[in-house]
């Protein structure tokens, strides 16, 4: 066994200093040549302005000399060897001083047409030192790990790093021809033509809902809020669900799943287990309360609508993560895994006062809730999917005697109505009204009877906030025993009689 050991340590010994040997992977000429065609003419600049820092460059002077030719031409000055020695001040570089090194780059540079290669691979190298670093401080930490670190969490830290990376190492952004803008705008048309129910988003299943909000449109926000009692985990529960179900996908030529109909479904459940989830939707597709699935108190009859409605939940692609407590960039990290390795067209998120920023404790909970709704709304566009997030309301609500509620019942609402694109409330009448009963045998006992035979089985989704299209409310139908939305079947909808 010691002698295992004392192998494995001499391999690791011998492969640092084999590291150790290596130069970093760095491009003195692309530098040079990249500076040297901003001197003569500084419209080189603006062919990598966008993406190139100067501590993507390797040597120290290469940095500096970035820096000031950058402060300048912002500054609407011109950056040449003349004007840059001034804020350079003076250094030996070899026997070569300040102003002979950016006259002789000045004096090689031959053109301005390969300025954006030459940036882009500066750029590149830059980020595979930094990769090298993070390789490095990922053994360091493995290897000093204190006794109680969790391996999950430094594996967290080190996706947190690479996509960082990731992101921050795009040059391909900018302004885009108005025709590709176009293009892309048509093909959505199209898809939105082809897929069932005709909508430019993905169908929650809930038509009246849809016909509001054209379905879910990728990169939004969307804001379920309500008052506990209300059902909006089960709203959620409904939606991911009926997208999940529905979901097809096409193989394309390149060996990738495109879905051209529902979707693959994350969940953070935050505050119920994956088998309380399961439960919920169990029960709201078979028609069998849940309280009885818990309790075993079912018939033959039951069991088989249980069994059957497993039997398909089996098969859609709802991937559910039971994490308590977890932070905005923890979450971050497993939504990217997810997308990565099975797919994702939309991500619920239940619910947002359970997750927690970066930032310490003792900061104030409004900073740390705009920096959880940011980061959902940045997710939402990087990945290109709708994340849903429930939200709590708070409690003035129940002071009003109207209690519909409004954006300005959000907790926290600033960040949260900022960030939205959509903001929906679920809202039941009857909730409310079902704790006011009246003695009975009064005139007001038959009042309220009427009152709730009206409101039995209603809710309302209230759209208070949408970026594309009108806001009101829709009206749905709800079993509370099951705790199942569903559309309404209102006089005008019901098929004509013969």
């Amino acid at each position: 066994m010691a002698a295992v050991e004392h192998l494995s340590e001499r391999r690791f010994v011998v492969a640092q200093n084999e590291a150790s040997l290596r130069a970093p992977p760095q491009n003195l000429e692309a530098e040079q040549a990249l500076l040297g065609a901003m001197l003569v003419n500084n419209d080189a600049f603006d062919r990598v302005s966008d993406f190139l820092r100067p501590e993507h460059f390797s040597e120290e002077i290469h940095r500096r000399i970035y820096e000031v030719a950058a402060q300048l031409i912002r500054a609407g000055k011109i950056a040449t060897p003349i004007t840059l020695k001034t804020f350079l001040g003076d250094a030996d570089l070899g026997g070569v001083t300040i102003s002979q090194y950016l006259a002789r780059l000045a004096a090689e540079a031959t053109t301005i047409i390969n300025a954006a290669d030459y940036g882009r691979t500066v750029h590149d190298l830059a980020l595979r030192r930094e990769l090298i670093v993070i390789g490095s401080d990922i053994v360091n930490a493995a290897y000093d790990a204190a006794v109680d670190a969790a391996p999950a969490a430094q594996i967290e830290e080190a996706e947190r790093k690479l996509y960082s990376i990731a992101e921050t190492g795009r040059y391909d952004g900018g302004f885009q021809r108005f025709s590709d803008a176009l293009t892309i705008a048509l093909d959505m048309a199209a898809k939105a033509y082809q897929r069932e129910g005709h909508l430019s988003g993905l169908a929650t299943g809930l038509a009246d809902l849809d016909a509001k909000m054209g379905g879910l449109q990728p990169s939004d926000l969307i804001i379920i809020a309500g008052r506990p009692g209300m059902g909006k985990t089960a709203l959620a529960t409904n939606i991911a669900f009926n997208i999940a179900r529905a979901h097809k996908s096409v193989t394309q030529p390149n060996g990738d799943e495109e879905t051209i109909d529902g979707g693959i479904v994350g969940f953070f459940s935050l505050e119920m287990s994956s088998e309380q989830l399961a439960t919920r939707i169990i029960a709201e597709q078979s028609g069998v309360a849940s309280y009885k699935i818990r309790r075993g108190s079912i018939t033959e009859q039951d069991f088989h609508a249980i069994s059957d409605a497993a039997q398909e939940m089996q098969r859609i692609p709802l991937y559910i993560d039971q994490t308590g407590g977890i932070s905005i960039a923890q979450l971050t990290a497993r939504a990217r895994r997810l997308k990565r390795q099975k797919g994702l067209d939309v991500l619920v998120v239940d619910y947002i006062q359970l997750l927690s920023g970066s930032k310490s404790k003792g900061d104030n909970r409004v900073q740390e809730v705009t920096e959880i709704t940011t980061g959902l709304k940045a997710l939402a566009k990087e990945l290109n999917v709708p994340i849903i997030a429930l939200s709590q309301l708070s409690r003035q609500v129940e002071a009003r005697d109207d209690k519909r509620p409004q954006l300005s019942d959000l907790r926290e609402s600033g960040s949260i109505e900022q960030d939205a694109d959509v903001v929906m409330f679920v809202y039941r009448e009857e909730y409310y009204l079902k704790n006011k009963e009246p003695r009975e045998g009064t005139e007001e006992h038959v009042k309220w009877m009427t009152e709730m035979e009206r409101a039995h089985g209603r809710a309302e989704v209230i759209i208070g906030k949408q970026r594309h299209g009108p806001t009101g409310s829709v009206p749905l139908a709800f079993e509370n025993e099951i705790t199942r939305f569903s559309n309404l079947a209102e006089p005008d909808n019901l098929p004509a009689r013969m």
